[in-house]
């Protein structure tokens, strides 16, 4: 008889919420959790399932508003006329945005920045891949297994016109102490650097951060702004975007 994966629905009794798998990695622990029945019964909701990374949430596929928002901001921002500009998604995450992303025919190339191989596991074959599925399969679409700040640094060429990062649950509560060089002077600057002119930065995150906005002026952005979304949980979410000059 052939294993049973542990995500699989007959893999043992449906607690309220349950582990389908927690990996050790470079930079800490991974977890994939499901809340609710893998199989529901007719009427009710299917599975939520959350990332949990060093003991500390990440998202889950409860809503996926503000990561939708994400991508919608950094398009908008962009010139109507721009053909087919290229998007760098930092972070697979539970793969809302770069749902978001394939099911817009406006962009380009769409490259996706993750570090932990387990998310790209649970979307490659396992339940994240009902909301990523089509997506990965988008010609345009690239997964890149990497560190996103080391790929930002190791661009060498103004190569996307809108970088869309959620690496962390915001610039002032990063999920790793590493992330936090992404939000320093340098790590704004391999941002501004990575992107075409005129092109558009635009960070997730739990809640504002007027110093993260006046980290963006410092670092020579433009046009810095937040946009709100209410969130059922507290204080809304937020995408912080900023251009570079063209």
């Amino acid at each position: 008889m052939a294993p049973v994966h542990p995500w699989h629905p007959t893999a043992g009794a449906e607690p309220a919420v349950r582990t389908l798998d927690r990996r050790e990695g470079p930079y800490g622990e991974v977890v994939l959790r499901q809340r609710g029945p893998a199989v529901p019964a007719p009427g009710e909701a299917g599975p939520v399932y959350e990332i949990i990374a060093n003991g500390c949430f990440l998202m889950d596929t409860s809503d996926g508003r503000s990561e939708r928002l994400l991508i919608d901001a950094a398009l908008a921002a962009l010139p109507p006329d721009r053909p087919e500009p290229a998007v760098l998604i930092g972070g697979l995450g539970v793969g809302f945005s770069l749902a978001r992303a394939a099911a817009e025919p406006r962009w380009g190339r769409i490259a996706v920045v993750e570090r932990e191989a387990a998310v790209i596991d649970w979307h490659r074959t396992g339940p994240l891949s009902a909301v990523s599925g089509p997506a990965l399969a988008d010609p345009r679409t690239a997964i890149l297994h990497t560190d996103l700040v080391a790929h930002l640094h190791g661009t060498g060429q103004l190569a996307y016109d809108a970088l869309c990062l959620d690496i962390d649950n915001g610039p002032d509560w990063t999920v790793t102490e590493d992330n936090g060089s992404l939000y320093s002077p340098a790590g704004l600057a391999a941002c501004r650097a990575a992107l075409t002119p005129g092109g558009v930065l635009a960070v997730w995150s739990a809640q504002p951060s007027p110093a993260f906005e006046r980290a963006l002026e410092n670092a020579g952005f433009e046009g810095v702004r937040t946009e709100e979304i209410p969130v059922a949980r507290g204080v809304p979410d937020v995408v912080h975007l900023a251009l570079r000059s063209a």
